[in-house]
């Protein structure tokens, strides 16, 4: 049985200087000077965050300065103000709110176990489970890999399986119509380097070598 979310207030007469931590969400009616981390924050007009501040979401009525970071939608209302470096999923501001620093879109996040295994001469499907990626403000449509290093094979679509492709998206992982093709050599293993872009440009960092194990 899931436990229910907490929640945290802090009073408006009530100041914190160091860390505050939560699995839950927090209601900052105070202030905070130091670094506040919780699975959403809600700002009253009365309250402030001065240092840092890392959410999933953040409803800001008052003030945040500082280092902030929210994984996915960040609303300033009409009596919010936001400075410093932000890094956001998605962002709202209402007319009369406040916003200025250093804006950053959360890149997208590569995961999976970027391994596969084909049958010597065969092919293989690249499934969610060998290679996903995801961001908070984009389709999976809008998530594109770009392939180097080819070794032992190549990428293709389920609609033309002979034909090497360079870029698929997301989306075309989810419909199970991306294959890695074996060229038929001995080596016991092949595989390819992949990143991912998004809508904007940001990618997912270094690029992440995906490991083909030969059978037969």
């Amino acid at each position: 049985m899931s436990q229910p979310a907490t929640k945290s207030v802090i009073m408006a007469d009530t100041v914190i200087e160091g860390d505050v931590v939560s699995k839950g969400q927090v209601v900052v009616n105070g202030r905070v000077q130091g670094s506040l981390s919780a699975q959403s924050v809600e700002v009253s007009p009365s309250g402030g965050i001065y240092g840092s501040l890392r959410a999933k979401t953040a409803d800001v009525n008052g003030t945040v300065q500082g280092d902030i970071a929210i994984g996915g939608l960040i609303q300033i209302g009409q009596t919010g103000s936001v400075e410093g470096e932000v890094e956001y999923g998605k962002i709202s501001m209402q007319q009369g709110g406040a916003l200025s620093g250093t804006m950053r879109n959360v890149p997208p996040q590569l995961t999976g176990d970027f391994k596969v295994s084909v049958e010597r001469g065969g092919k293989v499907r690249i499934t969610t489970l060998d290679l996903t990626a995801f961001d908070p403000d984009d389709d999976a449509k809008d998530l594109t890999y770009s392939l180097s290093n080819p070794k032992g094979g190549f990428i293709a679509l389920a609609s033309a399986d002979t034909v090497p492709v360079q870029k698929f998206t997301q989306a075309d992982i989810e419909r199970g119509a991306v294959f890695f093709v074996h060229d038929g050599t001995n080596a016991p293993t092949a595989g390819f380097d992949t990143i991912v872009t998004d809508a904007k440009g940001e990618t997912s960092g270094k690029q992440r070598h995906v490991t083909v194990e030969v059978k037969g």
